[in-house]
């Protein structure tokens, strides 16, 4: 653990390592500061502020507490790099609520191999992640919309982890506008299970394996997670041929190795087909790009027996219920990105692979309440008002 995380006042301090944090303090609302272990980060503004704790790798308990004496709140939270963990959570003056969620913390470091062992100290991350609020060593939470927060409270969580291994399609997106659906899954789980998004814009299954990206996930596995495997749009991409992996062979097998790994740890092998790329046809039909993939996720399922949920189906359901002429309004760049999507795609996207999760072990984590989702009846984007983030970039995600 950093020594930041031992050098906190003792009064914010609790049982089992529990540290509470009154965010009403000016004193607790100081810039960041890596010898108090704690503050709020340089971005910041009317639209939010993000709050972070120095923090270990591990699954942490949040317990935010909302409210402002003197006015009403509408707030959004998100943890690390915009995972979406609670939507527009709304307090009248005077008024206080309470939320708890469950979050992942990580950093690159791997275990030293013994001498004259293969293998790597650290996760080959690319420059964009280098300085992100995934793999440092804090905790951090952003607080969005009209944010009326008053506490929160930070414990250690002995909780099961679903761990989501993928491309851009999946992964945590660091800034506005793009956004994918491995972020805002959390946001429809009980706080009783944690979310470890390892997805990577432009990685592969190749890439993934030679990054040490598996290594740091199969590092941290137990007896009881889960593994959630999504790949195939740059897999199937010739023109890498470092990374390439045809649908009949090598892609399968991958998939087989990826699935042996997880049991090989007692973690649960989840299956998930690559969404569809936004491309009509001359009568509203979704093309498909990834046909030969999906064949193979599927076949691969019922060859190991695995759980399957169907993205691929359900994004095209998405996408031909919402037609060619307000598709565009899910995804990024102002619909000029086909395969990359904004909050609201993202939305619509984790909230199809929660409602595949009812056919598994994992409906037992679903939020309490969650109602049935059909992508073919989509809601429409404003009834879908994530706040965005405060972080923005013009740049496409790798592997576009």
């Amino acid at each position: 653990m950093p020594v930041a995380a031992f050098l906190l006042p003792l009064a914010l301090m609790g049982a089992a390592g529990e540290r509470h944090f009154d965010l009403t303090e000016a004193s607790t609302r100081q810039p960041y500061d890596a010898a108090r272990g704690y503050g709020v980060e340089p971005a910041g503004g009317k639209e939010g502020f993000l709050f972070s704790v120095a923090a270990a790798e591990g699954n942490y308990r949040i317990t935010v507490t909302f409210g402002d004496p003197r006015q009403n709140g509408v707030t959004t939270v998100k943890a690390e790099s915009r995972r979406l963990m609670g939507e527009a959570v709304r307090t009248a003056a005077g008024e206080t609520a309470t939320r708890s969620f469950v979050v992942n913390v990580r950093d690159a470091r791997l275990a030293p191999p013994p001498d004259n062992a293969p293998g790597g100290t650290a996760v080959r991350l690319k420059p964009g992640e280098q300085k992100s609020f995934t793999w440092d060593d804090k905790l951090t939470l952003e607080f969005l919309g009209a944010p009326a927060v008053r506490s929160v409270t930070i414990a250690p969580a002995d909780v099961p982890t679903i761990y989501l291994v993928g491309d851009s399609t999946v992964t945590d997106q660091r800034a506005e506008p793009a956004a994918s659906w491995g972020q805002m899954l959390p946001a429809f789980l009980a706080p009783d299970i944690a979310v470890a998004n390892h997805a990577e814009s432009g990685e592969t299954m190749k890439s993934f394996i030679t990054a040490h990206r598996l290594d740091k996930v199969l590092s941290r596995m137990r007896a009881g997670d889960w593994l959630l495997i999504q790949f195939g749009h740059n897999d199937q991409k010739r023109g890498w041929p470092q990374t390439y992996a045809d649908p009949r062979f090598a892609y399968p097998a991958y998939l087989k190795a990826f699935i042996a790994e997880a049991r090989a740890r007692g973690a649960t092998p989840v299956l998930v087909t690559s969404p569809e790329r936004r491309t009509f046809d001359g009568h509203g039909r979704i093309e498909s790009t990834l046909a030969d993939y999906v064949a193979a996720v599927k076949r691969v399922a019922a060859e190991e027996k695995v759980p399957l949920i169907d993205l691929n189906a359900a994004s095209v359901a998405i996408y031909q219920a919402l037609g060619p002429e307000r598709a565009p309004l899910a995804f990024n760049d102002g619909g000029k990105d086909r395969t990359h999507h904004n909050n609201y795609g993202a939305w619509l996207l984790a909230r199809a692979v929660a409602e595949g999760m009812r056919g598994t072990a994992l409906a037992r984590h679903l939020a309490p309440g969650l109602s049935r989702f059909d992508p073919a009846r989509p809601p429409a984007p404003e009834q879908v008002p994530i706040a965005p983030s405060l972080a923005r970039s013009d740049a496409r995600p790798a592997g576009n």
